[in-house]
């Protein structure tokens, strides 16, 4: 149960914005919902996550598989579900997908998918990340491909966060 309530989303004061989120989300998520509560955070998460996801040049396959990563890292149930299914249409395997807790140990993963993996972590977890990890992925990305793959990392690293905080049902 969240630890606090969800907005109401057919509020006249959020009506607008909750439509648009229908729109490009295709139904109300609870963590829409919830971020409701706020509608300037909403509106701001909506659209730096739209960006994130849809916008970008960074193939979504290194998308969704550091997503999923950060989940994993973070504890975040719900984030990782959730992303399974995108993971699979940008054409992660299920042999991949499996293999995430213990990627190292797998070679299910290329050397691009492996550096990623790397980054992931880094950021996730001791944030400060060397230039050991990130020299690996300059041969696979360029500037905005770097760039985008990074604030997908701490976006998904904020998104995690604030879906465990707040205990936000799936």
């Amino acid at each position: 149960m969240a630890r606090i309530p969800y907005a109401d989303d057919q509020n006249a004061e959020v009506a607008e914005l909750a439509a648009q989120i229908r729109k490009e989300r295709g139904k109300m998520h609870n963590l829409y919902k919830m971020l409701l509560n706020s509608p300037p955070v909403a509106r701001g998460w909506l659209n730096l996550l739209t960006a994130v996801r849809q916008q970008t040049k960074l193939p979504g396959k290194f998308r969704e598989l550091a997503i999923l990563r950060v989940a994993i890292v973070n504890g975040a149930d719900v984030e990782y579900r959730s992303h399974i299914p995108y993971a699979l249409k940008e054409g992660l395997s299920q042999q991949q997908i499996d293999a995430l807790p213990k990627w190292r140990e797998s070679k299910a993963f290329d050397a691009a998918e492996r550096a990623v993996l790397a980054y992931t972590d880094s950021m996730t977890k001791d944030i400060h990340v060397p230039d050991s990890v990130f020299e690996p992925l300059r041969p696979h990305f360029d500037a905005r491909e770097l760039l985008e793959l990074t604030t997908t990392i701490g976006a998904y690293n904020l998104v995690s966060r604030v879906l465990e905080a707040l205990k936000i049902d799936h």
